[in-house]
């Protein structure tokens, strides 16, 4: 698996390091909900991805699907 990076909000960053190297552990409520919102973008972007460009059209359908219902999109508004 190819090994990519992946860029962070500055405050989220300061956070960061503050709590690694400075023992400040005050914001790691902000902290964790920093990296959950990072972790849902990276999901609904793969899911995207693979939406378009997965090997078969049974994946694109299953990707596409999992896509729009993590979106909250209703059946009703999907073609």
């Amino acid at each position: 698996m190819e090994i990519k990076n992946v860029q962070i909000p500055f405050t989220l960053f300061r956070q960061l390091v503050s709590y690694h190297l400075l023992d400040d552990y005050s914001c790691s409520d902000e902290i964790c909900k920093g990296l959950e919102e990072k972790m849902d973008h990276l999901v609904n972007r793969q899911l995207y991805t693979q939406s378009k460009t997965a090997a078969t059209e049974e994946e694109r359908e299953k990707a596409r699907k999992e896509y729009l219902d993590k979106k909250g999109i209703s059946e009703n508004f999907r073609w």
